[in-house]
């Protein structure tokens, strides 16, 4: 026994809608997983400013030291221009921190570990670079906390996909962790 056709229309359309509402809803979370499944993880030195979202709470904005990358780096004298897609090369350091080694204008050339960003406005001696990680939500008033320590007690800890795509995971503070906003 089937439904008459004038009543099968209406379910087929809010059906499809609620289909597209879930759509839109899990694209976002699949692709901040595929990052944290298949990135890898470095360790980022910051400087945090403590602002407040009304809507999500506290959040620490971050400010990556690697977004200033000093012009002698290798790559970064090739004229690159405003708003242009760059990747920097990451090196791991003595102390298990990533540091800057190289930009380049394609991944392929950046080596085995980069990152993504756009080139922003810089100085005489330096070049801007965003990495479209900017913020690390935290529970109301835990905001302050991180806001009171010196900038060189507190890191990120970022997952770094193979195709330079990279998502803050966790803040440390003195090298252990205090929050994480990893999925698993």
């Amino acid at each position: 026994m089937s439904l008459p056709q004038t009543l099968r229309a209406p379910f087929l359309r809010w059906g499809l809608l609620a289909l597209i509402q879930l759509a839109l809803i899990a694209v976002p979370l699949a692709d901040r997983l595929a990052v944290q499944m298949n990135g890898q993880e470095v360790v980022l030195n910051l400087r945090p400013v403590d602002p407040r979202d009304l809507l999500r709470g506290d959040y620490v904005i971050l400010s990556l030291e690697i977004s200033r990358v000093e012009k002698t780096l290798p790559g970064a004298d090739q004229g690159l221009k405003s708003g242009e897609t760059v990747y920097v090369g990451l090196e791991i350091s003595d102390d298990g921190v990533a540091r800057p080694a190289k930009i380049a204008r394609t991944r392929e050339e950046a080596g085995p570990l980069a990152i993504e960003g756009k080139i922003g406005y810089g100085s005489a001696g330096q070049v801007q670079v965003d990495y479209d990680i900017d913020a690390f939500y935290l529970p109301e008033g835990e905001g302050k906390e991180i806001e009171r320590l010196p900038a060189k007690r507190v890191q990120v800890v970022v997952a770094v996909h193979p195709d330079g795509r990279a998502l803050p995971l966790r803040l440390l503070v003195d090298g252990k962790e205090f929050k994480s906003d990893a999925a698993f």
